[in-house]
């Protein structure tokens, strides 16, 4: 009988009848076990996508309010800070300062106080996130001879009050004054006259607002309504030497040439010098007016640039 004949005889399926019900046993038991872990698995899958879904609408929540307090609206231009600028302005404060660790606490300590007088004042502070918390927290570090602050053009006083809280932070005691002509708009010249943003009108009555909110020293500013050009308005508030200049009104080439001219009458020795929106593309003019200052007889220093911001300081 040969091997095909023997598997095919009755004797030998009741002789293998175990064996293979055993082998079916084990598939069985395989296909059981597989189709419950295909079952398993699926109903992970869909725990972890209905996880997935609430997280996600977690974050959009949280990122919708987020935007609402950093976000463009309301004042037309977002806070929201990305990890790299932030280093890079932790490096510029650092070339200018010589302390990384005052760098990073003071731009942090900038950065706070940015929000929140945002959310507490009326209007904003022009500029972008990086330029105003690195002029605000540049200039303590710079160690400027006296308290006495002029900033020409200040929009609503609300970088004023900032810088007013920041030097307090650093034990000085700050004298404030403010040269705008509060021209109800935001003027430069070549621009259009536009309401703001914030939908506020630029006046004096905005400024007292929002210096109110940096205690008594903002209170008691001195605020000069006029052109930083005309005679009269300087004559009103030469009557001190300065150790904090923050140049920040007309942006044309002229004007910006106008103002270094009067900086150099009226600050101290050792005073720092603070030219805004430098190195902006939008305002080429500004760049130009200082590189064809510092090019003649000057008594001030070019000591670097952070963000927007170029620093000087005064012989």
């Amino acid at each position: 009988m040969n091997s095909r004949s023997l598997l095919r005889s009755s004797v030998s399926r009741r002789l293998l009848r175990p064996v293979a019900d055993l082998i079916d046993q084990r598939i069985e038991r395989r296909v059981r076990s597989a189709v419950a872990r295909t079952a398993a698995h699926r109903e992970s899958e869909e725990r972890d996508t209905e996880q997935l879904v609430r997280d996600v609408e977690l974050l959009r929540r949280r990122q919708f309010t987020f935007e609402l307090l950093l976000g463009p609206r309301g004042r037309g231009v977002s806070r929201m800070v990305a990890e790299a600028p932030l280093d890079r302005l932790h490096s510029e404060v650092t070339a200018l300062a010589g302390d990384r660790e005052a760098a990073v606490r003071n731009v942090a300590a900038a950065f706070r106080l940015l929000v929140a007088l945002e959310s507490l004042g009326v209007g904003r502070i022009a500029g972008g996130t990086m330029n105003i918390c690195g002029k605000l927290g540049a200039i303590p570090l710079l160690d400027p001879p006296n308290d006495e602050i002029l900033e020409i053009g200040t929009l609503y006083g609300m970088f004023s009050a900032g810088l007013v809280r920041m030097m307090e932070r650093d034990g000085r005691s700050p004298g404030l004054t403010i040269v705008d002509p509060f021209a109800g708009v935001q003027l430069q010249p070549g621009t259009a006259q536009r309401p703001d943003p914030t939908g506020a009108p630029v006046d004096e009555h905005a400024v007292r607002t929002n210096l109110a909110l940096a205690g008594p020293a903002g209170a008691a500013a001195r605020i000069q309504r006029g052109f930083s050009e005309d005679p009269a308005t300087r004559a009103a508030v030469s009557d001190r030497a300065y150790g904090v200049i923050v140049v920040d009104g007309d942006h044309s080439e002229q004007g910006v040439a106008q103002d270094l001219e009067w900086a150099e009458e009226i600050a101290a020795p050792g005073a720092v010098v603070v030219l805004d929106d430098y190195g902006d593309p939008n305002w080429p003019g500004i760049k130009q007016a200082l590189d064809k200052h510092l090019a003649g007889r000057t008594r001030f220093t070019y000591l670097g640039k952070a963000a927007h911001s170029a620093y000087l300081r005064a012989a």
